[in-house]
């Protein structure tokens, strides 16, 4: 399938853009069908891992482009895009089948330092996160502390010009690949409240002292990670801001990240993936394709409607955005209806598959021959896009906890 079909198929409604914004949108669909390898983009259409390095490539392609961090100021190596032009990207990169930009380095612990940080810190750090020459990961979540991340027990002891750090970090996305980790580490144990006591550190991977130990995910893939820190030292100027004022510079980052849950371009390439299915497999009852069912046609029509609704309550929070307001509780409205929704969108592409979903086991994704062909587009990514999409409603915070923030800070409860 050509990238122009796959876009031409997967057109939903849309919210009116400006003539430039549209010029920009057609600029990065035109970018995609040219520049995306091919070999790159059919992995992610097929639900299949990526490597570092097919994630480092298109990262340098991004990059060569000036288009790694859009969204960053001028000064900084960005191109300061507007909202719309960042959604607009993120949306269009994700429905032409490019790979998850990573986000630790350019969109989290970027702003970060060119916010917070200080020139030494910014000439040191933003170049290699740019050129992707240097690899981040995050080190916020802890055995005690998940969803809870104020309790984090990780300990960070002044001595001299270095604070001595012990503890450890789970679920740490990608930190076997990582050289650098932006770390919450509590500097002062005896702060009144468990959010204050915390600095945020810029912490070497290859150092002595650092341990990381894989954890294997339910989709068979190896991204996640446990990491242990044994006296490791790291110099007080890797220090981001003021020292046990990290939880204010944790909470930008999570608002940023939250405000990137919506993901409603891949939404639509899955859809687009489930109708295509669909419209090849045989109904249950003998006649005609399963497409023309009226409980399949139903229940992706719900889902299109979802995904309609999720992209004009981005629209609205960007049109926010646009008159200067930085992101707020309504980030977590975004996180959590794009968790679910995309939840919901593998699970009946799961449903659709059915009994010609049995023999992908997600193991064997990689292998270059399994011996079965049922003509299906994509539909040995199946299982794995169900099972590694379990895990949206937990991560940067789970739903759960998103909702109390609703709940206070949105409606004063």
């Amino acid at each position: 399938m050509t990238y122009e079909s796959l876009i031409s198929s997967e057109r939903g409604m849309h919210a009116e853009f400006t003539a430039e914004e549209r010029a920009f949108r057609d600029q990065v669909r035109r970018f995609c069908e040219e520049r995306l390898p091919e070999d790159i983009r059919a992995k992610v259409l097929e639900g299949r891992h990526l490597s570092r390095a097919d994630h480092i490539r298109w990262q340098k392609i991004l990059y060569e482009q000036g288009w790694i961090a859009g969204f960053w100021p001028k000064k900084w190596g960005g191109c300061d895009w507007t909202p719309v032009e960042g959604y607009i990207f993120q949306e269009e990169t994700a429905r032409a089948g490019a790979p998850w930009l990573l986000p630790f380095g350019v969109n989290y612990v970027g702003p970060v330092i060119f916010t917070y940080g200080n020139a030494d810190q910014q000439e040191r750090h933003l170049p290699g996160i740019l050129s992707s020459d240097v690899f981040w990961c995050q080190g916020y979540s802890e055995p005690g502390a998940g969803s809870d991340l104020a309790g984090l027990k990780t300990r960070a002891v002044r001595d001299g010009d270095h604070y001595i750090v012990n503890g450890s970090k789970i679920w740490t996305t990608m930190a076997h690949w990582a050289d650098m980790m932006f770390c919450l580490a509590r500097t002062d144990a005896d702060a009144a409240r468990p959010q204050e006591g915390i600095s945020f550190l810029l912490l070497d991977m290859k150092q002595p002292g650092v341990t990381v130990r894989p954890i294997i995910s339910i989709d068979g893939a190896h991204h996640l990670n446990e990491v242990f820190f044994d006296d490791v030292r790291v110099p007080v100027s890797e220090r981001v801001g003021e020292e046990n004022r990290g939880w204010t510079y944790a909470k930008f980052l999570l608002g940023h990240e939250r405000m990137l849950s919506a993901e409603t371009g891949k939404a639509r390439r899955l859809i687009g993936k489930i109708r295509r299915m669909a419209a090849r497999l045989p109904h249950a009852n003998g006649r005609g394709v399963l497409a023309d069912d009226a409980r399949f046609r139903d229940r992706i029509a719900r889902l299109e409607i979802r995904v309609l609704a999720l992209e004009w309550t981005t629209l609205r929070m960007l049109d926010a955005a646009m008159e200067g307001a930085g992101p707020g509780a309504e980030a977590s409205l975004l996180k959590i209806r794009g968790s679910e929704l995309v939840q919901a969108i593998t699970e009946l592409a799961t449903d659709v598959l059915g009994l010609y979903g049995i023999p992908f086991d997600v193991r064997l994704l990689e292998a270059e021959a399994q011996g079965i062909e049922i003509g299906l587009d994509g539909a040995a990514g199946i299982l794995a896009e169900f099972l590694y999409h379990r895990a949206p409603t937990i991560w940067g915070g789970s739903n759960e906890v998103q909702r109390n923030i609703l709940a206070k800070h949105a409606l004063g409860l």
